[in-house]
C-alpha cells in the first residue's frame, strides 16, 4: 500500500510537472515573458527570471497539494497576492489579444482556405468534454 501512494505521488507530481511546463512553455510562447522583460528594460537579468520561473511552478505545484496555514498578515499577504495576480493576468490577456491579431497571418501561411471555425470549435468542444469527464468521474475530489 505505502509503495502505491509513492508511485502515485511521484506520478502525481510528474503529471502537475509537464502540466505547469506547458503552460510556462505557452506563456513565452505567446510572449507574456520577453514583453515584461523589455517593457522594463531589464534584460541582463535573463537567469533571475527563468529561476523564478522555474521556482514558481515548482513551488505552485507542491502547494497545489498541501496547506499550509498563513499565521500572520494574511489579509496583506492576500492583497499582495491579489494584485500580483491581476496585474499577470492582465498581461496574460494582452499578450493574446497580440496572438488572436495574428490568427489571419497562421490562416493564410498553412492555406486552411475554409474550417477555421471548426478548427476552434473543436478547440473548444475537447475542452469542454475534458471538463464534463473530469467531473463527472469526480476526479477533482
Amino acid at each position: 500500500m505505502l509503495l502505491r501512494q509513492m508511485f502515485l505521488g511521484f506520478f502525481g507530481l510528474c503529471a502537475g510537472g509537464v502540466v505547469a511546463a506547458g503552460v510556462f512553455a505557452f506563456l513565452a510562447i505567446i510572449g507574456v515573458f520577453p514583453r515584461l522583460i523589455g517593457k522594463t528594460h531589464t534584460n541582463q537579468h535573463i537567469i533571475l527570471y527563468e529561476t523564478v520561473i522555474i521556482v514558481g511552478g515548482s513551488l505552485g505545484n507542491v502547494l497545489d497539494f498541501y496547506e499550509f496555514p498563513v499565521l500572520f498578515g494574511g489579509n496583506f499577504l492576500l492583497g499582495i497576492a491579489g494584485l500580483s495576480i491581476g496585474i499577470f493576468v492582465g498581461c496574460l490577456v494582452m499578450s493574446l489579444a497580440e496572438t488572436l491579431k495574428a490568427l489571419p497571418v497562421i490562416n493564410r501561411r498553412i492555406r486552411l482556405a475554409v474550417g477555421l471555425q471548426y478548427v476552434i470549435l473543436s478547440i473548444g468542444v475537447g475542452k469542454l468534454v475534458g471538463s464534463l469527464v473530469y467531473f463527472s468521474q469526480r476526479m477533482g475530489m
